[in-house]
C-alpha cells in the first residue's frame, strides 16, 4: 500500500552557493498517487527526489513520509537511478536478493524473488550473471530488488533515460502496471514529457534558480494510456507549452495549469 509524502517548505543551499537550489517546495501526495517532476537541467528536480529518499536533509523545511520526517534512507521508500547499479559477479537472483539480505529478511526469500524476477519478465535468467544481460533486462532486476522489500514509495530517477526507445517504453508501461496493482506511491523525475504523461497521475513542472513548483498538470486519462489518442498527443502538447514558459518570466500558476488538460479530456469525450 502506498504511503501519503508530505513536503513542508523546503529550501536547501547546496555549500558555497548564493542562492538556493530549490526555494520554498510545499506539496502533498497522496498514497497511490503517481507524480512526475519535470524541468530544465538545473532545476533541483534530483535534489528534491534524494530528499524523498533520506539520502539529503534540506536547509530549510522538511519531508514527512506517513507523517513521519524523512531524515535517512528507509527499505520503506526505495529509488531506482539511471544506472541499475547491480552487482557485476553476481547472478539475477543474487541481486535481486540483495534488501532482503541488508534487512535479514532471508526467511522465504527465493520465493518472494523468484515470484518477483517471473513478474518482471526474467524468471528464466535467475541464475544468470547480471553481466549477460541488456541495459534493459539490468534494470529490470534493479526493479525486482526494489519490490522486494514491499516498499510503500517508488523513487524513479530517469532510470529509462539511457534506454533504446521500445525498450524504454516496456519498461515505462511495466512499472506503471506493477505500481498501480501494487497501489504504491510513485515519484518520478525526467526529462521526457510523454514518459510523464505516460506514467502520472500529476506533472509538477519545476522552474530554475532558484528551484520551484511553477505549474502543476493533471493527467485525466485511465491507465494503461493510449500515446496515440488525441487526448495524449494534446496533453503532451499542452505539457510541452508548459515546460518551455518556465524559461520565460510570466510562468502559468498551478490552477490555470491544470484547467488545459480538462479541456482536453472533454474534447475527448
Amino acid at each position: 500500500m502506498g504511503a501519503r509524502i508530505t513536503i513542508d517548505y523546503i529550501t536547501h543551499r547546496y555549500r558555497g552557493q548564493t542562492q538556493p537550489t530549490l526555494d520554498g517546495i510545499e506539496m502533498s501526495i497522496e498514497p497511490g498517487e503517481s507524480i512526475a517532476l519535470i524541468g530544465q537541467s538545473g532545476c533541483g528536480k534530483s535534489t528534491l527526489l534524494h530528499m524523498l529518499a533520506g539520502l539529503l536533509i534540506p536547509s530549510d523545511g522538511c519531508v514527512r513520509i506517513n507523517g513521519h520526517m524523512v531524515t535517512k534512507p528507509s527499505p520503506r521508500w526505495n529509488m531506482m537511478f539511471q544506472k541499475p547499479s547491480l552487482y557485476p559477479w553476481m547472478t539475477v537472483r543474487e541481486n535481486a536478493s540483495l534488501g532482503l539480505i541488508f534487512q535479514g529478511q532471508r526467511k522465504g526469500m527465493r520465493d518472494r524473488v523468484d515470484r518477483l524476477l517471473e513478474t518482471v519478465g526474467l524468471a528464466e535468467k535467475a541464475d544468470t550473471n547480471v553481466q549477460a544481460l541488456s541495459g534493459g533486462q539490468q534494470q529490470r532486476v534493479a526493479l525486482a530488488r526494489s519490490l522486494a522489500t514491499d516498499p510503500e514509495v517508488l523513487l524513479l530517477d530517469e532510470p529509462f533515460s539511457a534506454l533504446d526507445a521500445f525498450t524504454r517504453v516496456s519498461l515505462q508501461d511495466e512499472v506503471n502496471r506493477l505500481v498501480r496493482e501494487r497501489g504504491l506511491t510513485l515519484v518520478l523525475v525526467t526529462h521526457d514529457i510523454e514518459e510523464a504523461v505516460a506514467m502520472a497521475d500529476r506533472v509538477m513542472v519545476m522552474s530554475a534558480n532558484p528551484g520551484r513548483i511553477a505549474s502543476t498538470l493533471k493527467i485525466p486519462m485511465p491507465t494503461p494510456r493510449d500515446r496515440a489518442s488525441h487526448q495524449f498527443v494534446d496533453i503532451k502538447g499542452e505539457l510541452m507549452a508548459y515546460f518551455g514558459a518556465t524559461r520565460h518570466p510570466a510562468v502559468p500558476t498551478a490552477k490555470k495549469a491544470e484547467a488545459p488538460a480538462e479541456q482536453s479530456a472533454a474534447r475527448a469525450a
